[in-house]
Parts: structure tokens; C-alpha cells; sequence
């Protein structure tokens, strides 16, 4: 774990919630579907605001609903 925490996607839980496929997703967000691979598995170093507004928007959901903070050990 990271000196100040991390934050975790939670997009593979929504899309499994929302019955939404990845590729029906991928068209409706207007992404890519290997950038969603990376999303879904928490392989992303940097993210772009767009694409958390389109993520949002698409699933109907808060950012909150999207993202986690797990804070450090101590």
C-alpha cells in the first residue's frame, strides 16, 4: 500500500450491478474496451475527468459510487 493511501476503482462491481456487458459500455462512454479492461482491474496510473463524467453519466451513478479511498496503513 502507498505512503498516503489508494484509490480503487470500482467499475467491474457497477458494470456487474447494472447488468451493462463492458463492450455495450464501451459504446455508450465512447471508450476503448481495453482502457475499461484497465479500469475494471485497477491498472490505471492516471485519470481523466471526462472520462469519470462519461463513466457517471453512462452508469446513472455518484463518483463516490465509482471510486474508493483505502486509506494507508499505519
Amino acid at each position: 500500500m502507498h505512503k498516503y493511501g489508494t484509490v480503487r476503482f470500482k467499475l467491474d462491481d457497477l458494470l456487474k450491478k447494472s447488468g451493462m456487458s463492458k463492450n455495450k459500455f464501451s459504446q455508450r462512454a465512447e471508450l476503448q474496451r481495453t482502457q475499461i479492461n484497465r479500469y475494471c482491474n485497477n491498472d490505471i496510473a492516471r485519470v481523466d475527468l471526462d472520462t469519470l463524467a462519461r463513466m457517471c453519466t453512462v452508469l446513472e451513478c455518484d463518483i463516490s459510487d465509482l471510486l474508493e479511498f483505502i486509506p494507508p496503513e499505519e
